[in-house]
């Protein structure tokens, strides 16, 4: 699989872009661990335009996390296509649009999903956006605003028109949200729809390896993107493309090195914020991950470890876990 000239190869899996979670330092870990494409968090266009320093931070690149896409989002033409310039100075091999996000904040002020009620608004800045750079520029969206418009497979077909090169799909509708379970069919109409020639990407509710190998057999996509089942987990990426590439199971390894893997995102977040703003940030990860499912009556050390604010506490915690 190709977008533009980057080659991907045979049945990439890609880390999704997800707001306060795919950070520099966990794209990394991702691409470590097998993950043939990585996103950025999302980036306001607006924000990036005004020169905030917290977007603009958003906008660093690291040479060993290539390929990397810089996504995206906004409501107007003329920022959006600045944006994607700015980004553009920055070297990424793709500028994703984000005309998917389904968050009231972004949705209901008309970019992200929003963009699903007004279609040749975000036709125009597809349009316009890969008028204005050299890189493949991309798109991620959902099937559609509600049930009653999912009109993604006609809408795939005219972004197709705009020049992006590659679509990426969420299976789910803006008014779901993240509730239900992704209808992946509609993204295998788009996939087999004759017309369409650009690469199609896959998302939603990918987690297992056996479910991501499926997804490739049973509709035909491209690529498969995976999202909420990396955090507290960046090494489902591994799992999954031994699978593609033997058909068995990646052999579990002991508790002790998983639990090392996220000692290392905490660290990596302490160093990157500071110890308290560090530790509230990957608690997200620590909370989400399943490696500490099936420990027997694990929710009181489940609680101390989440309110824990300092690195010495919530390793003692950990350390517990293991014996140490």
């Amino acid at each position: 699989m190709k977008i533009g000239t980057v080659d991907l190869g045979e049945h990439p899996v890609m880390l999704a872009p997800m707001e306060d979670v795919t950070d520099g330092a966990f794209r990394l870990m991702c691409k470590r661990f097998g993950a043939d494409m990585v996103y950025t968090e999302f980036v306001s266009s607006d924000a990036l335009v005004r020169q905030v320093n917290k977007t603009r931070e958003k906008l660093t690149v690291n040479e060993a996390e290539r390929p990397v896409a810089i996504q995206i989002y906004g409501k107007d033409v003329a920022t959006m296509v600045e944006a994607a310039r700015l980004c553009e100075a920055v070297g990424p091999d793709v500028i994703d649009l984000n005309f998917g996000c389904p968050v009231k904040k972004v949705a209901g002020k008309g970019a992200g999903a929003g963009l699903l009620r007004n279609l040749p608004l975000m036709l125009d800045i597809a349009r316009e956006v890969v008028k204005a750079v050299h890189l493949p520029v991309t798109v991620k969206t959902r099937l559609g605003w509600d049930a009653e418009h999912r009109e993604i497979v006609e809408l795939a077909e005219r972004l197709q028109d705009c020049g992006i090169a590659a679509l990426s799909i969420h299976g789910r509708t803006r008014a779901q949200m993240y509730t239900g379970a992704a209808d992946w069919t509609l993204i295998g109409e788009v996939k087999n729809n004759p017309r369409m020639y650009i690469p199609i990407i896959g998302n939603g509710d990918i987690h297992s390896a056996e479910q991501c190998a499926s997804c490739f057999e049973q509709y035909g996509v491209d690529g498969v993107m995976i999202g909420r089942a990396s955090i507290g987990r960046p090494w489902i990426f591994r799992e999954v493309k031994h699978f593609l590439a033997t058909g068995e199971p990646l052999p579990a390894e002991p508790f002790a090195r998983y639990l090392d893997i996220l000692k290392q995102q905490v660290l990596q977040s302490v160093e990157r914020l500071d110890e308290r703003r560090g530790i509230l940030h990957i608690r997200r990860h620590l909370a989400a991950t399943p490696l500490f499912k099936g420990i027997p009556d694990f929710k009181p050390t489940r609680v101390a470890m989440l309110r824990a604010e300092t690195l010495g506490q919530l390793f003692d915690i950990l350390d517990q876990l293991t014996g140490k």
